[in-house]
């Protein structure tokens, strides 16, 4: 379990291919303390991943299998590519963002950026087939493992308002039109979908 408060961006250090899947190797972030173990959870770009193996100077290994690669962007992955990283939420700890499972339900792509002219952005995507009932117009949603507040939803695109923090903190402020991100809907709504019945 995640908040999608992204503790460090990082960027990718080698992508191996293993049979249909990947092996991806990342930095541990620079200038922070960072514990991480064998079998920890980390949230990479809001896909929940598992530390497979650690180098000597921090580095991590996640085995990414084909059902990542078809359900993320990470099939584009290579060596300088960014990603955002968050460690799983300890019990007891203070819940800043929302409950996120790292369990990426499909893309989106940038279809526009406005400067908002206060350092901030707006950034407005359109969500692939079948994502746009779960665009509640100010409800929760994770792009790229960022927690972000839903502006004007309208069939498939919508909107999220980035302070300059935001975009200092996180990969969103390197993102430009076309570029693909991985949603993840609040997951409160999806479970009041499947336990609704049909109608």
């Amino acid at each position: 379990m995640f908040t999608g408060i992204v503790e460090a961006h990082v960027p990718v250090l080698q992508v191996q291919p293993r049979g249909e899947g990947i092996r991806l190797t990342l930095p541990g972030p620079e200038g922070r303390p960072w514990e991480v173990a064998l079998g920890d959870s980390i949230a990479v770009s809001g896909a929940c991943l598992t530390v497979a193996d650690l180098g000597p100077e921090g580095e991590m290994a996640f085995d990414l299998s084909r059902e990542t690669l078809l359900r993320t962007w990470f099939g584009a992955l290579g060596p300088g590519s960014r990603v955002n990283l968050e460690r799983a939420l300890r019990m007891g700890a203070r819940l800043d963002g929302h409950l996120v499972s790292g369990h990426v339900d499909g893309g989106g792509t940038l279809v526009e950026v406005v400067d908002s002219g206060d350092g901030g952005r707006e950034l407005w995507f359109e969500v692939d087939e079948g994502l746009e009932r779960y665009l509640v117009d100010k409800g929760s949603i994770t792009v790229d493992g960022v927690s972000l507040t839903v502006v004007r939803p309208e069939a498939g695109r919508f909107g999220v308002a980035l302070i300059p923090l935001t975009l200092e903190l996180t990969t969103l402020a390197g993102l430009e039109v076309g570029d693909r991100v991985n949603l993840e809907a609040d997951m409160i709504g999806k479970w009041v979908e499947r336990l609704m019945p049909p109608r």
